[in-house]
């Protein structure tokens, strides 16, 4: 039974080799505005975890091909800061402008997860969740913030800043699963992975 990433996160990647779990990466390529804007009106919850489960599908056909026995794993992280969903800043401008007004305030981090598990290239159990966390933000100064800024890691991730990284200086605290925030929580995977019939050890190196 081969663990199969559907993500491109270092992030993630490194909390599984972390817990014991080396997994094959695909990368999925899903259009996550696309996928966002076929959805009606979509809750916090329901949009992440669509997103995770696109991303998990994307790569069930070659997957499957490759590896008759595996566990696919999708998931989606956004900041749900002020009444709005907010996933990659990808411009300096946007992502200070964010900053500016996440300083000193407190947010939710959601990441939705889609685990499917397939048998003998088939998809045979399937599994879906999301973890909430509660993130306080710093006040980084203005110098802070242009040198973080500048190191270009808030572009690339959700909500704009990260927990195990430079990002990690500027947040004063966490209510919930450290693991959930930088991508990939490992609590309920292995209640998802149990739903389907797996057991979290059985996937260890």
């Amino acid at each position: 039974m081969r663990f199969v990433l559907a993500s491109q996160s270092p992030a993630r990647r490194g909390v599984l080799r972390n817990a014991g779990i080396d997994p094959v990466v695909r990368v999925s390529g899903v259009d996550e505005d696309a996928v966002a804007a076929s959805l009606p009106d979509p809750k916090p919850d329901e949009l992440v975890v669509a997103l995770a489960e696109a991303k998990a599908r994307a790569v069930l056909a070659d997957v499957a091909a490759e590896f008759p026995a595996a566990v696919i794993v999708g998931c989606d992280s956004m900041l749900h800061f002020d009444g709005e969903m907010v996933g990659k800043p990808a411009t300096v401008d946007i992502a200070r402008e964010r900053w500016t007004r996440m300083a000193g305030g407190t947010g939710e981090l959601l990441t939705g997860h889609a685990v499917l598990r397939v048998d003998g290239g088939a998809v045979t159990a399937s599994a879906r969740g999301t973890e909430r966390t509660v993130v306080r933000f710093g006040r980084p100064t203005e110098r802070e913030l242009d040198a973080y800024l500048a190191s270009g890691e808030p572009l690339a991730v959700a909500g704009g800043f990260t927990l195990d990284g430079l990002g990690g200086w500027f947040v004063d605290g966490i209510e919930g699963d450290p693991s959930s925030v930088i991508g990939i929580s490992l609590p309920l995977v292995r209640g998802l992975l149990a739903n389907t019939g797996l057991s979290v050890v059985d996937l260890w190196v």
